[in-house]
């Protein structure tokens, strides 16, 4: 187990009143860790505590507190709450999203939004919590939700895919800072789920798909790759196992090595090319 994973420690949770940041809130009271729950103001943060303390937990290890990680101001305000009523925090997920779909020209008006929580806010959180928990020269873990959009950036949803490849770089960066910052023993991982059935994907459905991961799996495999000192989090999901994650990763850094066209996984010169590449890499 993680150094920073210790019974009595403090993780705080963005995003934790549902979906992945709700499963690995439940994960972390189990291994006997304090754990604040920063979401949107609404119903959702109050039951998500209940549901917490309904796992078990005792009401004063479990804090539920109102944040939108697109304010500077109001991470700032979250990380004196948790610092007064539990102390120094030994894990950070920066988990926060949100997915309501965008165009490349914006005619939805979501791009500002989307970039302000999917990135901003892991930047933003990272920024105010790391110092403080380098500077208790204590293990830390934290933890930045990716996706693979940010990876291979798939046609179709062009901010997440943006503010997905943010959080990646800036993870990748937060890493190496880390890893050479004399006698810190705090590191960051990137965490990068497959297709996971949570209310920021349901889009309308009740029932999962067949494809997809519950957030319970994914969070399982998140924790258990923490045992390793794995950097990037790969997931598969019921669709798609990790060697054809691979693939089409690598097929995607041949773009630029290669002077594809960009995205010609979709490109109708270069579609069957990739098909067939995928079908004797894996024969």
């Amino acid at each position: 187990m993680h150094q920073a994973l210790k019974t009595g420690g403090v993780a705080v949770v963005t995003g934790g009143a549902s979906g992945i940041g709700l499963a690995a809130a439940r994960h972390l009271i189990g291994l006997g860790l304090r754990v604040c729950i920063a979401d949107l103001a609404g119903d959702g943060i109050e039951a998500a505590r209940k549901v917490l303390i309904d796992d078990g937990a005792a009401a004063g290890e479990v804090m539920a507190v109102v944040a939108d990680v697109g304010e500077r101001a109001q991470l700032r305000a979250l990380a004196d709450q948790v610092a007064e009523r539990f102390g120094p925090v030994n894990v950070l997920m920066n988990n926060a999203g949100m997915q309501p779909g965008s165009s490349i020209f914006d005619e939805e008006g979501t791009w500002d939004r989307i970039l302000d929580v999917n990135m901003g806010g892991v930047i933003r959180s990272s920024q105010i919590f790391a110092p403080l928990m380098t500077a208790g020269g204590q293990p830390g873990l934290i933890v930045n939700t990716g996706s693979k959009q940010g990876i291979t950036t798939p046609p179709g949803d062009p901010a997440y895919n943006v503010s997905k490849a943010g959080v990646r770089v800036f993870t990748e960066a937060l890493q190496h800072a880390l890893r050479n910052l004399p006698g810190c023993r705090v590191e960051a991982r990137l965490f990068i789920p497959g297709f996971v059935f949570t209310p920021l994907t349901a889009r309308g459905r009740t029932e999962k798909p067949a494809g997809a991961w519950t957030p319970e799996q994914t969070v399982e495999f998140l924790f258990r790759s923490l045992e390793t000192d794995d950097f990037y989090i790969l997931c598969p999901d019921n669709e798609v196992d990790r060697a054809t994650d691979a693939r089409r990763i690598i097929w995607a850094a041949g773009d630029i090595a290669e002077n594809r066209p960009p995205l010609s996984r979709w490109h109708p010169d270069y579609a069957e090319a990739f098909r067939q590449w995928l079908r004797e890499e894996r024969s």
